[in-house]
């Protein structure tokens, strides 16, 4: 196994998972099969139980791991389904380890973070580099491997030092460091700065890892001066410093790097230049350049709770971008805080409430994410109303879903105080219930997770038509509560149709309303399989529906 590891310098937040997937784009466009590592130096068992305010949103996998949210950038750009164990944390760690040590696996001896943690380190990257991601047999042929966090942090040290002794224990050869810093550009001067570049690496060769390829991450392209500098101070030979720049879509990142032959200095890095195949990046190459020959837009309102910070729904804008691409759009999103369509905002803060509204009315569609908790809750309600009642195309993801329930009761049915038991414990008409397949108390990897079958109830419905399958579909799960199954006939003689349902037929998975021309709830969510040249059917649908386009697509595809 091959491995290539991405550490970060100087601040966080500098695009390493973007560094990383595109650095397994540009090797697979090389002929080679590659998986990839997320090393997460927090505590925390997983991402489950973290706020989106703290760490972004909360990415699901096929097999209901709840992880961060590069490994959905991961999946996005290299096309894979990975596994909850590609998400390595401090807390998996030492876990695994205190676990073992009650057993008595350790014999009496003292345990302690060198050697135990670091060999336990060292063993699950070995263990999860050889399984299969990309649907073939047999392991990958590179395991990308990023470290999160930044080097010189405390907590990133038994990784750091675990990485070390892997080096040296599967020899150079085998192994390629790559390092993403910061060069600066100081207001006044308008010099690029490669001190702080300097100091990390210096720091990171004090550790005992020595960086064979730099990466700087700057806003404008690095000068030949500056490269000299950094190869010069940093021990790295001039053509294998890389530069990130920014660029007008990350799509264009595998595409930069390959200019810089990145792929080159990494494959001579790993001895791999026989092996593999000049990087065939056609597609990727249209995608970038489609992206920004785009001239119409679709206003997409975003009704949430978390929208002061856009990476808690990375994957819903992800979805909307691949979508919307594919209909040769941009994407233009108007986020509105669920709080500012409420109608106490309209007394405490009645510009931001005025100017809510005013953005969802010039809106071509209403989106409805996933979310926990109540803040918010009727503004989301006001919007599906909104939707619903001027027939604007809407999809409600898992929350988004339920809000439409709980509004289609109180204002269809006339359920004045119809709710979900998550907010109203005691309300008279419980509409959303928890259906336990879980711990009522515990919070972490209590919900439904991961990717369940949903069975279609018929094939004369727009979710049927738009996946291109009468029967069933999957997609991934993330919640604890459910549609109340004793509703269902209410609800559907008053109009409302739950077209897909789980196996049990207890579970209430997609809604539609006929009357309208595109009304969609799904109580999973279908962002998380989204891909850049496979769009997710609902998001397709939505953009379709925003841009008038709807029926002449699925009459096309169900006449072809």
């Amino acid at each position: 196994m091959k491995y290539v590891i991405i550490s970060g310098g100087v601040v966080s937040g500098l695009g390493k998972g973007v560094t990383a997937s595109s650095i397994g784009v540009v090797l697979k466009a090389c002929g080679l099969r590659v998986t990839s590592i997320k090393i997460d130096p927090y505590l925390n068992i997983d991402a489950g139980t973290m706020s989106p305010f703290e760490h972004g949103e909360v990415f699901v996998l096929d097999d209901g791991g709840e992880v961060d949210l590069d490994l959905g950038n991961y999946e996005r750009f290299l096309d894979v389904t990975l596994t909850k164990d590609n998400n390595i944390t401090t807390g998996k760690i030492y876990q695994s380890v205190l676990e073992k040590e009650r057993k008595g696996d350790y014999l009496g001896k003292t345990v302690q973070v060198v050697p135990h943690i670091t060999d336990a380190i060292k063993d699950w990257i070995e263990s999860v580099a050889v399984i299969p991601v990309d649907g073939k047999e047999g392991p990958a042929d590179v395991c990308v491997i990023e470290l999160g966090g930044t080097v010189g942090d405390i907590e990133s040290m038994p990784f750091i030092e675990a990485l070390r002794q892997l080096s040296f224990q599967v020899g150079p050869d085998n192994f390629c460091l790559i390092h993403v810093s910061l060069i600066p550009v100081l207001g006044v001067v308008g010099e690029q700065k490669t001190k702080p570049t300097q100091h990390s690496v210096r720091e990171l060769r004090a550790l005992g890892l020595t960086p064979h390829l730099l990466t700087s991450r700057s806003a404008e392209p690095l000068l030949e001066s500056t490269k000299e500098k950094l190869s010069k101070f940093c021990h790295v030979p001039v053509e294998n410093i890389l530069n990130i720049h920014d660029v007008p879509n990350i799509w264009h990142i595998p595409l930069l790097l390959r200019n810089q032959n990145a792929h080159h200095s990494i494959l001579h890095q790993l001895n791999l230049l026989s092996q593999a195949t000049p990087p065939d990046l056609q597609q990727w190459t249209e995608m970038a350049e489609t992206y920004d020959n785009l001239t119409e837009s679709v206003r997409i309102a975003m009704v949430g709770k978390y929208v002061g910070l856009t990476d808690s729904y990375l994957s819903v804008v992800k979805a909307l971008l691949h979508a919307c691409v594919a209909r040769s759009f941009k994407p233009s999103i108007d986020w509105i805080a669920a709080s500012d369509l409420e109608d106490d905002s309209a007394e405490s803060t009645p510009e931001a409430h005025a100017a809510a509204w005013k953005t969802l009315k010039s809106a071509a569609c209403v989106l409805v994410p996933g979310g926990f908790g109540d803040r918010g809750v009727r503004g989301m309600m006001l919007a599906a109303k909104y939707a619903r009642e001027n027939n604007i195309p809407y999809l409600g993801i898992c929350l988004g879903m339920q809000i439409s329930v709980i509004e289609f009761a109180r204002s269809v049915l006339g359920w004045e105080r119809a709710n979900s038991v998550e907010f109203d414990a005691q309300t008279p008409n419980p509409v959303v219930i928890f259906m336990p397949e879980g711990s009522r108390t515990h919070m972490g990897s209590t919900m439904r997770l991961g990717s369940r079958r949903t069975l279609l109830q018929t094939s004369n419905c727009i979710t049927s038509k738009l996946y291109g399958n009468s029967e069933y579909v999957d997609e991934r799960h993330r919640h604890r509560y459910e549609v109340n199954p004793d509703v269902i006939g209410t609800l559907e003689e008053a109009g409302l149709k739950f077209v897909g349902k789980d196996e049990s037929g207890k579970r209430m998975e997609i809604l539609e309303l006929p009357s309208h021309p595109f009304y969609v709830g799904a109580q999973f969510h279908p962002e998380f399989k989204s891909r850049p040249a496979r769009p997710s059917a609902l998001f397709l649908g939505l953009i379709l529906a925003a841009t008038g386009k709807l029926e002449a697509y699925i009459s096309r595809q169900n006449g072809s």
